[in-house]
């Protein structure tokens, strides 16, 4: 009897066996479904209790619609509720690939801010309309000027619509629908006013953000209507007033049924009457905790006495007669806006001193000026910053590298600035005890600290007065700092990495070694990447050279290179031009290359040694916007092998190449631009040279940019331009500075300051044995 059961036994110790392994997973996959279970049957049990707290509405029966829910939680509630909207796509429809915007703002569909429409008149365009456009326009992103005149003259800096028609109820007919078919879906507040008008730019602003953009707004100085209904109330045009995005929205289908049955004089009781009939909203002039505070100016009014709290807390002001009344108004307002900021500095200040005592570094945490960033600390001796030496008619550390140079434009007004500002602290600080008076300035110190801005130090040479006149002479120094201000996102247009990438490639003589490596480059990353980018080669032969070209082509090497390259890529053609000249005046060069391509073409000016490769190519495209932007990089130059490594080892074993170069700062012979925008250069260079052609031998096409073109000259490192050593040969029947240009960048690209105190050490001890 004992044989069956033992075999019965080690059967099942076999089975158990083999399923060891995958019990985890059975008794994973069994809890599960008991869980699984269980929360379904709570579920049904909790749904079918319904226990509601008093007052609170039922959920929705199952399968009910959920517009009767948002029917009972009232209006409003449905724009908050999150929608998970379902994704289907028809299979009879081919797919289309969605593409997707570049900015996020884009994507989700985010508004602009604030828009602002000023009214104005042609008595007032070049007077009134004019001084606000210099007191607010740059404080607002957008603002536009509406009129009923036609054909006018437009005031320099200003953008104008003119609806030609100047009834004051067709000219706000009219600009209410101009603003709802142009901007009403890109901004989420309009703001309208009118050019005798002053308003706080700065408060309007402010206004706005402290506003929900959900609700339907109509804010600004409520009034009476003349003989009717008590509780309506219309914005005064005069003190401006602010619509929603979602008020103008309803409001655009009923203008034209508001302009034919409503009867007014003034165009802004037109507009409140509109808004009340339709949609029945009344001006306020308080919202959501927020007021609109208006001042209403008297005849001779002086904006500097004004001292009453509604002045001072006005957002808009009228009416203002005249542009002088425009300007001292904005002067006043400025003020009364820098005295807020300095108590609010101070207050700040203050809190800031009280909490540090509570800090683990106590009061010793505090740096100066409190609240503003620490010092930079350097980690290295390559990291210090150093201070530039200057007094009242001299700066010791020149853009040009000189030793002494005059002090004059901006360092002159910073200079100037920066030892009234000293003066005038000492005297707060001081009086009335004493009172300061410059003599000289003994000693100034400048520097840029990139975390907190312009710091200076001065030694001052004062004359200190007593209240009893005596007076005494002394030197003071003292520490100022320019803090660096709010940062500011430049708005640039938009540019893409498709755009194709015209090389152009001088050649001389002296260039011949060199074109061989430069054509295995741009191989091997354009033309093997397929990337959009073409060649144009540019031969300059000398005249001597030149007629001889039937017997010997000094450029025949080059061409058969080229031959090579279009056999080896088919599809690919790479065209030259020959020129004949014995000053190689990069502006001339361009001046053939320029007739010869169209006006869109994207010009990268490249010289021999630049080895291309496709991260630069993109930065390039970038960097360089039609009619907005031009780049000029800095390449990499390596340093002579010979002077740095001395024979122990070669630039290409070394990983970390930047040890061994520079930035050739004076070198501009790399530049990305667009055809256009050097034709337009161009054209006002020509003006101005007139016949003087001999002008051209003594520019770059950088100097062409710089002072002809008015655009963005970007001028940048680049660490995808490296260029290995080699002695550039400098022509001296270009001008002086283009010469000195090219012999001090051959100078400081032989090695660095070490490399080259070894060397002559090295030599030293050599010539002493």
């Amino acid at each position: 009897e004992r044989g069956p059961a033992v075999a019965a036994t080690m059967r099942l110790s076999a089975v158990l066996s083999a399923l060891r392994p995958a019990l985890p997973l059975l008794l994973g996959l069994s809890l599960g479904c008991s869980l699984s279970l269980l929360r379904a049957s709570w579920s049904h049990t909790a749904a079918e209790e319904r226990c509601l707290a008093p007052g609170r509405p039922a959920p929705p029966a199952r399968g009910a619609p959920p517009e009767a829910t948002e029917e009972r939680l009232g209006p409003g509630h449905e724009d908050f509720r999150p929608r998970i909207v379902p994704y289907y796509r028809d299979p009879n429809k081919p797919y289309k690939k969605v593409l997707r915007t570049r900015y996020i703002q884009t994507e989700l569909g985010f508004h602009e801010r604030l828009f602002v429409a000023v009214l104005t008149s042609k008595a007032t365009l070049n007077t009134l309309a004019v001084a606000v456009n210099k007191t607010v326009a740059h404080y607002f992103p957008r603002l536009l000027y509406f009129t009923g005149l036609r054909s006018t003259k437009v005031p320099h800096g200003m953008v104008l619509v003119a609806h030609g028609d100047e009834r004051p109820i067709w000219l706000m007919y009219e600009t209410m629908n101009y603003i709802h078919q142009h901007f009403g879906s890109d901004y989420d507040w309009f703001y309208i006013m009118q050019d005798d008008t002053y308003a706080q730019a700065e408060q309007v602003k402010a206004l706005v953000t402290h506003l929900s953009i959900n609700q339907d707004v109509y804010l600004g100085r409520a009034e009476e209507f003349i003989g009717g209904d008590e509780q309506a109330r219309y914005c005064h045009g005069g003190f401006g007033y602010l619509l929603s995005r979602s008020l103008l929205l309803k409001l655009h289908p009923h203008l034209d049924s508001c302009r034919n049955e409503i009867l007014s004089v003034r165009p802004d009781e037109w507009l409140g009457r509109c808004i009340i009939d339709f949609l029945g909203i009344t001006c306020v002039s308080q919202l959501q905790g927020q007021h609109y505070h208006t001042y209403e100016l008297v005849k001779n009014t002086e904006p500097e006495k004004e001292e009453e709290e509604e002045f001072q807390a006005a957002l808009a002001v009228h009416p203002v007669s005249d542009m002088t009344l425009m300007y001292r108004l904005h002067k006043q307002f400025s003020r009364i806006q820098l005295d807020r900021v300095y108590q609010e500095i101070q207050d700040l200040q203050m809190q800031i001193r009280n909490l540090t005592a509570l800090t683990p570094a106590g009061e010793a945490g505090v740096t100066w000026p409190v609240g503003i960033n620490a010092p930079f600390l350097p980690k290295s001796r390559f990291e210090v910053i150093s201070w530039d030496y200057f007094t009242e008619q001299h700066l010791f550390s020149c853009p040009d590298g000189s030793p002494k140079c005059e002090l004059s434009g901006a360092s002159k007004a910073d200079v100037s600035e920066i030892i009234e500002s000293a003066v005038e602290q000492l005297n707060s600080l001081y009086q009335p005890l004493l009172r300061f008076s410059k003599r000289q300035l003994l000693n100034g110190y400048r520097r840029f600290d990139p975390t907190r801005g312009m710091e200076y130090t001065l030694d001052l040479l004062l004359e200190a007065a007593t209240q009893k006149g005596h007076s005494h002479v002394l030197a003071k120094r003292v520490s100022l700092v320019r803090p660096l201000s709010k940062v500011e996102i430049i708005p640039m247009p938009y540019v893409t990495e498709a755009t194709r990438v015209q090389l152009v490639l001088p050649l001389t003589v002296q260039d011949l070694d060199f074109v061989a490596n430069f054509l295995d480059m741009f191989a091997m990353n354009t033309l093997d990447t397929h990337d959009n980018a073409l060649l144009t080669l540019l031969f300059i032969y000398h005249p001597y050279d030149a007629q001889r070209v039937g017997q010997v082509d000094v450029f025949a090497g080059v061409k058969a290179m080229v031959g090579e390259l279009e056999k080896r890529y088919t599809e690919v053609k790479i065209p030259w031009i020959s020129v004949k000249t014995e000053v190689p005046s990069q502006v001339k060069l361009m001046d053939v290359v320029s007739k010869k391509h169209p006006v869109d073409t994207l010009f990268f000016l490249a010289s021999v040694w630049t080895e291309i490769n496709m991260e630069f190519l993109n930065r390039c495209r970038m960097n360089t916007i039609s009619n907005w932007q031009v780049f000029f990089p800095v390449h990499f130059q390596e340093f002579n092998p010979a002077l740095v490594y001395r024979g122990e080892q070669t630039a290409s074993s070394n990983t970390d190449f930047l040890r061994d170069g520079h930035f050739d700062r004076h070198s501009f012979a790399e530049a990305c631009f667009y055809n256009s925008d050097y034709m337009t250069a161009r054209t006002k260079l020509a003006a101005d040279i007139l016949d003087r052609e001999e002008v051209l031998e003594s520019m770059e096409v950088f100097d062409v940019f710089l002072h002809y073109s008015g655009l963005h000259l970007f001028r940048a490192v680049e660490p995808g331009l490296v260029q290995k050593y080699t002695l550039r040969s400098c022509n001296p029947r270009l001008s002086e500075e283009l010469y000195h240009r090219c012999v001090l960048s051959n100078l400081e690209g032989l090695a660095s300051r070490s490399h080259l105190a070894m060397a002559l050490f090295e030599q030293e001890q050599a010539n002493s044995t």
